[in-house]
């Protein structure tokens, strides 16, 4: 998406300032989790898991909450890329999910790496359908965020 002077986004040092923060957030709270929540062979991926299911929560309730209440700039423009793109982008793990399948595949637990996959994917939706229902019933009828 240009702006007036038909500059890019990605070439906005704003919009790349607030990806940059976002991410750097995301990527402490994911590194955390990790530390808190380690993952073992054998065993449901437990913090992988958390992080996405929250991640799809998060992510579902601010598009939602960003939607309703204006057009995709200014503010809330900066709020979307940094806590959108940036922090939850950061946050959630698609590649870990993906090693974590395959690992437990690997050494033998077919059964738990296709439970983990269809749990992760399965309650990942219903998770991104709670958030925009939250974020629907919050940012109704407000405009908090103009």
């Amino acid at each position: 998406m240009a702006d007036d002077r038909g500059v890019v986004a990605h070439r906005r040092p704003s919009a790349l300032a607030a990806v940059a923060v976002g991410g750097a957030i995301g990527t402490l709270g994911r590194y955390g989790v990790g530390l808190w929540c380690p993952a073992s062979p054998d065993s449901w991926p437990v913090g992988t898991f958390a992080v996405n299911i929250a991640g799809a929560f998060v992510l579902g309730l601010l598009l939602e909450a960003l939607l309703r209440t204006g057009a995709d700039t200014g503010r809330r423009y900066l709020l979307r890329l940094a806590a959108g793109t940036g922090m939850l982008g950061a946050f959630t793990t698609y590649s870990t999910f993906a090693v974590d399948v395959v690992s437990l595949v690997r050494d033998g637990s077919p059964v738990l790496a296709a439970s983990y996959a269809a749990a992760s994917v399965l309650l990942g939706l219903c998770a991104a359908g709670l958030g925009i229902a939250v974020g629907a019933r919050i940012a109704g009828g407000r405009g908090c965020l103009r």
